[in-house]
């Protein structure tokens, strides 16, 4: 296969498991939102749900109807909508949605109706974040709003929730410290409705910080293999997936050979290249050029030049590299994608939720 990215479902279902008894009596709620991080969304969730999760997190309505269509009834919280998008069918398939504002509840309210069912709502609360959620300064109207629209038999107040914007600095960063005591008020004034589940942690506030547990946390990363927060160490994750290709063409040429575009590569020396059909539009970052290393045969080598939307060329010396050797890019026998996302300036997240849909995934496990 020219290039594959394998999926181990163990690993995501182990990894969900472990995280499962850090939190004590809270729930998983597994994020598998963006197509499972790349992973795969239906069988992501499938092994999440095997390693104990009771929750899944999306974050666009089509991800959580794909969930349902598959038979999936853990529930399903979905945070992320546009003001003409149409949220009977979400309301109709017993879908969480996640609300910040009066428009937006009573858009719920209005779906509610339509479908005669009771619409399950998060209200979110801005705690410092300043994305989605309620300020501060609205959050009793919508509070109120709420109550309103529950006694009315419309929405049931599911949970109330918050999202952080330093977890990954550990908890007595500032702005964590600032946060907890945001959304400790919140749910003060949310008290009232009696919600569900309150929740707050993600994956790196679920492994550093356990006031932020709660009754529900929500797993993302982390389920993944991926470090959440490098500076606290990897938490004995396994990471669940290994980008893969294979050695195209391998060539002789001499010393001073300019490589791919621009010729951002010049060989020091008479060396053997290898070209890799993988490129920036299956997801390889175009800044990992001269950056990122790959893997063969149990020894790394280095991208020698621009990454092209289809190809890479790897610089392997003298090496007895042949055309159909394996070539890890990054996870289990080669470089982490954590590697990949320090030498190109992002984070791992971003490295294998962006592997292209021309990558095939394959699963391999017992699920």
């Amino acid at each position: 296969m020219r290039s594959a990215a394998v999926v181990d479902l163990d690993a995501i279902r182990d990894n969900v498991a472990d995280l499962r008894r850090r939190v004590g009596d809270a729930q998983v709620m597994a994020v598998v939102k963006a197509d499972g991080y790349g992973h795969g969304l239906v069988p992501a969730a499938r092994a999440a749900s095997a390693g104990g999760a009771t929750w899944f997190g999306v974050a666009f309505l089509e991800e959580a109807l794909a969930l349902r269509a598959a038979g999936l009834s853990e529930r399903v919280l979905a945070w992320l909508y546009s003001p003409v998008e149409d949220l009977i069918p979400a309301v109709a398939a017993e879908v969480d949605l996640g609300v910040y504002s009066i428009p937006e509840l009573a858009r719920v309210v209005a779906a509610a109706e339509q479908t005669g069912r009771i619409a399950r709502v998060q209200l979110k609360a801005d705690t410092g974040l300043s994305r989605g959620g309620c300020t501060p300064a609205d959050w009793p109207d919508l509070v109120e709003a709420a109550g309103k629209a529950q006694a009315a038999g419309t929405v049931e107040v599911s949970g109330v929730w918050s999202h952080l914007a330093s977890s990954d600095a550990g908890p007595r960063h500032s702005t964590n410290q600032e946060q907890k005591a945001a959304f400790t008020e919140a749910l003060a004034a949310a008290e009232v409705l009696q919600p569900e589940v309150r929740h707050l942690a993600n994956s790196a506030a679920l492994l550093t910080d356990p006031d932020t547990h709660y009754d529900l946390v929500r797993a993302g990363a982390a389920i993944y293999g991926l470090v959440p927060a490098p500076t606290f160490g990897d938490f004995g994750l396994r990471p669940a997936m290994k980008l893969r290709a294979e050695v195209a063409l391998v060539k002789r040429v001499p010393a001073g050979s300019g490589v791919s575009y621009r010729h951002r590569y010049t060989t020091s020396a008479e060396t053997t290249l290898a070209l890799v059909p993988i490129g920036y539009a299956d997801g390889v970052p175009r800044n990992a050029s001269n950056a990122a290393h790959l893997q063969i045969n149990g020894k790394r080598y280095p991208i020698a030049g621009a990454v092209a939307m289809d190809q890479l060329v790897l610089d392997v010396g003298g090496d007895d590299v042949l055309p159909g050797d394996e070539v890890v890019l990054f996870g289990p026998g080669g470089p982490s994608a954590l590697e990949w996302a320090e030498a190109t300036g992002t984070i791992d997240y971003e490295i294998v939720s962006r592997v292209g849909a021309r990558v095939p995934r394959t699963y391999v496990g017992d699920l």
